[in-house]
């Protein structure tokens, strides 16, 4: 299967292969909040001490204090009658998620939009359940390994015996025990550590479940294949959002599992600062996973928007070190959640290429298959014919 249409399966695979190793050797190093800055004596409003996610300055609001009451009444009276709106006037929902969930009703809210809700009603008791198995110990070794690298300036997660590491640790152990097929893998663990700041651990748990297993369904199984479908899939959204950006791409070779692999396989919470990470959740818990891409758009597009940079970026390495840190002023709350609905695409757009690449997966299974009977089949005196199946389109 080819990552993009203009890209072959070899710079493809060698795409995929280098990002493991990557991924492997970095762990969360690469994290926005794992970068060593000044370290406060006291928190900032989202619990940081440090980091590139500390705030020294308070929010500056928009909205006066009789907004905001009246933003909350409106949704503790949609949370209350959830599956009326849901059915019904699922619009309305969608336009106070792009508007910003108040703070105090997140928790609440997204543990509706995710369905976590169902969830944890048809399996009572059954988190403490997967939580007395015994697990895989060669999992349970990678998450210990990894649980202290996730956020570690925040106040949850600073010390080995502070409840958040421990918290992690059973959500992590949990969903490999409740998903086996996945089990376990790192990108898995800033979702994990990011729920666990906005909702009780059970609650937490069947949050993440949700989200690997319906909202990012088959980005952590081995092989990277649905992440390398998207990376297709956003190639050609930005041909069509940023032709300028789209092209300096394929001139320097520049294939999108290079820069963009953090952004889809992490939920953006490696990458997007606090308050814009949250306004974008609000709307990815609602929307799905084309909220992702549209933040992506935006960021390419404004980062390799400019005629001056991109003739700067003369090569492959320049561009990803322009992609990987882009300006601070086009990760910002209002920069970010402005731009991501005034994009020239549509759901329409998102379904078209979506069944390109699924089209392109299915050719490079059958071309697979057919080599590999080839290659098998070529000293053999049998022969016969060749049956293919597409496989399982993931």
């Amino acid at each position: 299967m080819a990552a993009s249409p203009t890209s072959n399966s070899s710079a493809s695979t060698t795409s995929v292969s280098l990002l493991q190793r990557q991924s492997s050797k970095n762990a969360d190093t690469v994290s926005v909040c794992s970068t060593t800055s000044a370290f406060s004596t006291c928190p900032d409003r989202h619990g940081f001490y440090g980091g590139n996610q500390f705030s020294e300055k308070p929010k500056k609001e928009t909205l006066t204090r009789e907004q905001i009451i009246a933003r909350e009444k409106k949704w503790i009276h949609m949370t209350a009658h959830w599956a009326e709106y849901m059915n019904t006037n699922y619009k309305k929902v969608r336009e106070r998620c792009r508007k910003g969930i108040p703070d105090a009703l997140r928790q609440k809210a997204w543990f509706l939009l995710t369905g976590a809700n169902h969830l944890m009603a048809k399996f009572p008791d059954w988190y403490q359940h997967l939580l007395d198995q015994p697990g895989n110990p060669q999992i349970i070794d990678e998450i210990r390994k990894d649980q202290h690298r996730q956020f570690p300036h925040h106040e949850m997660f600073i010390d080995d015996d502070k409840p958040g590491q421990k918290e992690l640790f059973n959500v992590l152990k949990a969903y490999s025990v409740y998903n086996p097929t996945v089990g376990y893998c790192q990108a898995q663990a800033p979702i994990a550590a990011f729920l666990l700041m906005q909702l009780p651990s059970e609650q937490a748990f069947w949050c993440f479940v949700a989200i690997c297993d319906k909202y990012l369904e088959n980005y952590f199984t081995p092989g990277l294949e649905m992440l390398q479908r998207d990376a297709g899939m956003l190639n050609r959204l930005l041909k069509k959002t940023s032709p300028a950006a789209y092209r300096h791409l394929q001139k320097h070779n520049v294939d999108p599992l290079l820069y963009m692999t953090d952004w889809f396989l992490c939920a953006m919470t490696r990458t997007l600062p606090w308050d814009t990470l949250l306004r974008v959740w609000d709307c990815f818990l609602c929307e799905g996973v084309r909220i992702f891409f549209k933040v992506a758009l935006v960021i390419i597009g404004a980062t390799l928007g400019p005629q001056k940079v991109r003739s700067q970026c003369n090569g492959l390495c320049e561009t990803l070190a322009v992609l990987r840190s882009p300006p601070k002023k086009f990760l910002e709350e209002d920069f970010i959640m402005h731009h991501i609905f005034r994009l020239n695409i549509t759901i329409d757009d998102f379904h078209r290429e979506h069944k390109k690449q699924e089209m392109l997966h299915r050719k490079a299974k059958l071309e697979q298959q057919k080599a590999a009977q080839q290659q098998n089949g070529g000293g053999g005196g049998g022969g016969g014919g060749s049956s293919n199946g597409a496989g399982r389109s993931s």
